[in-house]
């Protein structure tokens, strides 16, 4: 279990603006480990139906695959992310699946120079013989696009919007977020809004404009998730570090030795998607079917 530290002040209670806006997300915070097909996970085996042909991507069309990699026409899917309804029942699980499957092309695609991803959602109790193997990565594939296994330890934190606050409501409570950087010390932007990290639901940590995308039925699509390079910014961080890995942060620096213990717990699986960028993966909860779409965001 990980526990978040919580802000130094109320803030709907400080801001009433704010509390409309609020939204739930899960902190998912990765750790090494070896965890199981019948667990949830990142980068860790998936449940998948043996008669089930591994998923491979559809290879290079035209600048797809950007620079011409791999140089064959296809590569296997990596695992990214297996959720259970049971570990994150937030989750917007179609009517009678209970897990969710994120994997991911490790090369850069078209349009935003990124992995790109493919969801599967599936009803659980239907895998009566499943695979026992995972296909391994492409020999080519990119080693930070290739996330490590982690076990996971949901745990769910309130959000606020930053990118995403509506410009007529940021024009209400500026003042009051500059006073309570002032009294405080701490940032609305990177202290007290939106958690990093790899996480379900909740907002996106937008580094550049907002981009959300519509599904093709009209409606505004929802964020899903977010897959993360860093599960926090710096190892001093006041709010995102959990309170039980605050002891392993002892001695933090920004040019400290690589076998530091903060680097472990700031980067579990070992990701890095372009400049300490994200994936966000979006969802329409109006379509039974669940489409989805995804953003690429770095500095």
């Amino acid at each position: 279990m990980y526990t978040t530290p919580p802000g130094p002040i109320d803030l709907p209670a400080a801001i009433p603006q704010l509390a409309p806006l609020a939204r739930t997300a899960i902190r998912l915070h990765p750790r090494r480990g070896t965890p199981t097909a019948e667990q949830s996970s990142m980068g860790g085996p998936l449940l998948w139906p043996a008669d089930e042909p591994w998923p491979m991507c559809d290879g290079p069309r035209g600048y797809d695959h950007l620079d011409g990699w791999p140089g064959e026409a296809e590569a296997p899917l990596v695992p990214v992310l297996q959720l259970y309804a049971t570990d994150v029942p937030q989750l917007p699980f179609p009517a009678g699946a209970d897990l969710l499957q994120v994997l991911w092309c490790p090369f850069d695609h078209e349009p935003w120079s990124s992995p790109r991803p493919q969801l599967r959602w599936r009803r659980s109790a239907d895998i009566t013989d499943p695979r026992r193997l995972m296909p391994p990565p492409d020999t080519e594939a990119e080693p930070d696009h290739v996330p490590d296994p982690c076990v996971l330890a949901p745990e769910p934190v309130t959000e606020y919007p930053t990118f995403d606050l509506p410009q007529a409501v940021w024009a209400q409570v500026r003042d009051q977020v500059a006073q309570i950087r002032q009294d405080t010390g701490w940032q609305y932007e990177s202290d007290l809004a939106v958690a990093p990290g790899t996480k379900v639901g909740g907002y996106p940590g937008w580094t550049q404009s907002p981009d959300w995308p519509d599904c093709a039925c009209g409606a505004p699509m929802e964020h899903l998730l977010t897959v993360a390079s860093w599960e926090f910014d710096r190892g001093d961080d006041k709010r995102w570090i959990t309170r039980e890995d605050r002891p392993a942060m002892a001695g933090w620096a920004p040019d400290g030795p690589a076998e530091h213990p903060w680097l472990a717990i700031r980067n579990a699986a070992g990701l890095m998607l372009g400049d300490v960028g994200g994936i966000y993966l979006f969802v329409c909860t109006a379509c039974p079917a669940r489409p989805f779409d995804y953003r690429f965001d770095c500095c």
